[in-house]
């Protein structure tokens, strides 16, 4: 009797364990799926960010050009009215209204 309840022990661990095992195994490969799926939406998202990388170029050049003749026009601007460019009033000159 003693023997059959120490055998019955190592079978019943031995199932459990083999339960457990194919539980992990399902887990593990719905894990992978599911960094699967996520690996092609981050793919995608990456697509899309690149076709946006020719407008940001057009965008960053047309700034560039802007910041350029803004900078000019600025400047030119102070040069011709004779106030004081940073702080860009007549009131940093005594003249108040």
């Amino acid at each position: 009797m003693a023997t059959d309840a120490s055998q019955q022990q190592p079978r019943e661990f031995e199932l459990r364990r083999a339960e457990i095992v194919g539980q992990i195994g399902e887990s593990l490969e719905q894990v992978l799926a599911q960094i699967n799926a996520l690996n092609r939406s981050l793919e995608g998202i990456i697509e899309i960010g690149n076709e946006f990388a020719s407008v940001e170029a057009l965008w960053s050049q047309f700034e560039t050009v802007m910041g350029r003749e803004g900078n000019a026009a600025t400047s030119a601007s102070s040069n011709n009215t004779g106030y004081d460019g940073a702080l860009g009033d007549a009131s940093a000159h005594g003249n108040h209204r």
